[in-house]
């Protein structure tokens, strides 16, 4: 499983990041997200990463095969 950020949705408010700092990073110039992990995701980490997924409120996060 992968993750990925709309960054057409996200608006930056930095809660993914503070769920799962090792999963996602925040761009300088506006805060918004992006994922740090090019890979699949190990099992720790979809757990993170879907903690930060049920708390963006935007919902720009979305799991894929």
């Amino acid at each position: 499983m992968r993750v990925r950020v709309d960054e057409n949705i996200c608006q930056g408010h930095t809660l993914c990041a503070m769920a799962a700092p090792e999963i996602f990073g925040l761009r300088d110039e506006d805060g918004h997200s992006y994922v740090l992990v090019t890979g699949e995701l190990t099992a720790d980490q979809q757990a993170a990463a879907n903690s930060a997924l049920i708390g963006c409120p935007e919902r720009a996060i979305s799991f894929t095969d």
